[in-house]
């Protein structure tokens, strides 16, 4: 098997039995493994792959494998080796270890310095100076210094690379442009890309969308992130990612799953065409910014089967940024909430005006790429809609990579800890997985689409791999369908929410405190209240018995009882009770 034809399996599995369940040892479940972080050996190693994964004849491979071990600093025999491991392991292979100091040079600082400084000096002014007649010039120290073992002229070369490779993008021309009817693209690596068919080169950028959004509750929120991904040969949109996260390299990523898969959409979409375009590039052309020179990025082209170019020169993005404004007037200047590209012409009631949520934006978005965009002529392009010149440039039918395959691409969010009986929560939802309960105390990884987060993937960490254990669901959302921005507007609603109960509770117990505080007597106020009352009923208990004895009278028999019923009612206090009760 080839190394491209590895490649395109995507992603490794392998049957595993689920650890951590009694009784269940005999049953297997498919585990999907990714390898997320590459040492800057590794890495190195990937760029190679990456060159070798391109057409090319017998002649230009075997000068691709003298570059590579150039690069590399070893024999051929140790890349076709590297290039076997690859079609046995893929990428988790080049996460295994090695000899830590492989890579760089192995000689002294003395002399890396004077050969970077000998180059510079005889490149001055007019001067020129060789990386040949830079290693006489050492070989003529190192007799000076009595040195046996000098750096060589190959190793005068590795040191001097970044040097030479520095000067020869600065000497190179600009992009070709057109060469009769191919289009030809310049990368920052000084090669040319020429464009044959469809699916050979994709682009992709991003824009900020000019238009206010607001939640599902009315409340205000900011202006999305659109990225698009554009297929170079037909000026399809193959994909978009529409949301409120800044561009990085999971944004990308997620634009990329949108173009690679197969798109369905339903009723609510009131789309009278179908998106049509899927597949994988065979290169993926960008800008160069820090999202598309991250090795999330790289991990997937090596993962997928495709490499990663820059961009020359910002000049030669038009294709990927033309389209922008082509939405902007056509689309998004006809939409409530819209604010004008220009900052200083913008509407001060902008905000009044928004109605539109994220779900809504999307919608209008898809019906307009898909029936408007993609089925218009590009004049450039002859007279054939970028659609139908997408499906005619096709050298083959592409082959549909299983969604599974393209996990790697999902948004990976921080680390949950499994609860007894499987259960996983985030974002306020409680999850529960069919096997997950084995892996009760351990700490997972969650990947998920942030479209709909009903459902997510676990994954357990494996030294620099993530081994796939099981999909998730949300507990009473299994029919529904919930996006990560409205489950993070649900769960700040209900923080604020808590808060004003929180703060009604704090001032209620403030007030009661400072209540019960002004009513309850000291100690002093409470002892001369009992003395008071003890003396009291001392004085009336000796004037009854110091009254003579006397006939009453029947209504002085019934004012009797009436005074005396008064001094029924009076209470003795016991001294020594009132004082345990009171704490003296």
């Amino acid at each position: 098997m080839s190394s491209q034809q590895n490649l395109d399996l995507a992603v490794h599995t392998s049957a595993t039995p689920v650890e951590g369940l009694q009784g269940e040892s005999d049953k297997t479940i498919e585990r999907n493994v990714i390898a997320t972080e590459l040492s800057e050996k590794a890495q190195l190693k990937l760029e190679v792959i990456q060159s070798l994964l391109e057409k090319s004849d017998r002649k230009t491979y075997g000068q691709k494998l003298r570059s590579a071990a150039e690069k590399l600093g070893v024999s051929l025999r140790t890349v076709q080796r590297l290039v076997k491991n690859w079609e046995q392991d893929g990428l988790v292979g080049l996460t295994q270890t090695g000899r830590a100091d492989k890579g760089k040079h192995r000689i002294g600082e003395f002399w890396e310095n004077f050969i970077i400084k000998t180059y510079k000096e005889g490149n001055k002014g007019s001067k020129r100076m060789t990386p040949k007649q830079v290693a006489l010039r050492v070989q003529a120290k190192a007799r000076e210094l009595n040195d046996s073992k000098p750096p060589n002229y190959r190793t005068v070369l590795r040191v001097l690379a970044s040097i030479l490779e520095k000067q020869e993008k600065t000497n190179s021309i600009r992009s070709p442009g057109w060469r009769g009817t191919t289009l030809c693209l310049k990368t920052r690596e000084g090669k040319d890309l020429s464009v044959d068919y469809s699916n050979h080169v994709w682009q992709c950028d991003h824009t900020r969308v000019d238009v206010l959004l607001m939640d599902q509750h009315g409340e205000l929120l900011s202006r999305p992130w659109l990225t698009t991904v554009i297929d170079t040969y037909s000026r399809c949109i193959m994909g978009i990612n529409l949301g409120f996260d800044a561009p990085s390299s999971q944004v990308v990523a997620l634009a990329l799953r949108h173009a690679i898969l197969p798109k369905r959409y339903g009723s609510e979409y009131k789309l009278h065409c179908e998106w049509g375009t899927y597949g994988k590039p065979e290169h993926f052309y960008t800008d160069g910014g820090k999202d598309f020179r991250s090795n999330h990025l790289s991990q997937i082209g090596a993962q997928l089967g495709f490499v990663c170019h820059l961009r020359d020169r910002p000049s030669e993005g038009g294709i990927v940024e033309r389209p922008f404004k082509t939405l902007n007037d056509q689309l998004f200047s006809t939409l409530p909430g819209y604010t004008g590209s220009n900052v200083q012409e913008r509407p001060e009631d902008a905000h009044k005006d928004a109605k539109l949520t994220l779900r809504e934006l999307e919608q209008l978005l898809v019906r307009y790429i898909v029936d408007r965009y993609n089925q218009s002529i590009d004049a450039r392009m002859g007279d054939q809609t970028r659609f139908d010149r997408w499906e005619a440039g096709l050298p083959t039918v592409p082959v549909p990579i299983p969604e599974r395959d393209l996990d790697i691409c999902l948004m990976k969010q921080s680390r949950r800890t499994v609860q007894r009986g499987g259960y996983l929560q985030f974002q306020n939802l409680m999850y529960r997985g069919e096997y997950l309960a084995g892996y009760a105390g351990e700490t997972v990884n969650l990947r998920f689409d942030p479209k709909d987060i009903t459902t997510i993937l676990v994954y357990r960490q494996e030294k620099n791999q993530e081994v796939f254990l099981i999909r998730a669901h949300a507990q009473g959302l299994e029919t529904e369908q919930l996006s990560l921005d409205e489950a993070l507007a649900a769960s700040c609603r209900l923080r604020t929410i808590g808060k004003t109960i929180s703060n009604q509770s704090l001032l209620q117990e403030v007030m009661d405190r400072d209540a019960l505080v002004t009513t309850k007597k000291s100690r002093k106020e409470r002892q001369k209240l009992e003395q008071a009352i003890l003396r009291s009923a001392a004085v009336d208990e000796s004037k009854t018995e110091s009254l003579p004895f006397q006939v009453v009278e029947p209504d002085e028999v019934e004012s009797t009882q009436t005074d005396q019923s008064q001094y029924e009612e009076i209470e003795v206090w016991d001294y020594e009770q009132l004082r345990e009760e009171y704490g003296l």
